[in-house]
């Protein structure tokens, strides 16, 4: 981690920051300052230098994938034929209904997720895997801990929850 990064994340205003906009990225920078004890402007300057050191990374919409049609979720973990590494990662890339695509340690090369409107559609996409090497296919049955951020430091010494 870059030097000015870890000043950064020493600073208790700006992990108050990073702590709000992890509940709420939507919150508007008026309220942030508020809560913070800031300025709108200072608020807002802090969090575009969080946003230029790379801590800020983006801002997501999260979507319900069963309000949209698709239900069923399955992680595939993918161990390529010799040879077909770099098409399994470029056929991941095609396919929409993979959300995530990493590539892993051990056995398997890489691990996706994939939502589906019904199961009977998970054929269709292990299919086009299967000619780049073998699939083992995992179907979610529920979520126990969903997706949420990451812990941020609370004594004010990055890397320490």
């Amino acid at each position: 981690m870059r030097m000015q990064t870890r000043e950064m994340l020493r600073d208790a205003r700006n992990l108050a920051l990073l702590r709000l906009l992890q509940d709420d990225p939507r919150m508007a920078t008026s309220e942030l300052a508020r809560r913070v004890g800031l300025s709108a402007p200072a608020a807002r300057e802090r969090v575009l230098r969080l946003e230029e050191a790379g801590v800020i990374a983006g801002y997501r919409l999260a979507l319900d994938p069963a309000a949209l049609g698709y239900p069923v979720c399955a992680f595939v973990r993918v161990r390529p034929a010799p040879g077909r590494l770099p098409k399994v990662a470029d056929l991941a890339r095609q396919i929409p209904e993979v959300v995530e695509c990493h590539r892993v340690t051990g056995e398997d090369c890489f691990v996706l997720k994939v939502h589906l409107p019904a199961l009977d559609q998970l054929d269709r996409v292990l299919d086009r895997f299967l000619s780049y090497g073998q699939a083992t296919t995992s179907i979610v049955q529920s979520t126990p801990v969903p997706p949420r951020g990451l812990p941020l430091p609370t004594n004010g010494a990055s890397g320490q929850p």
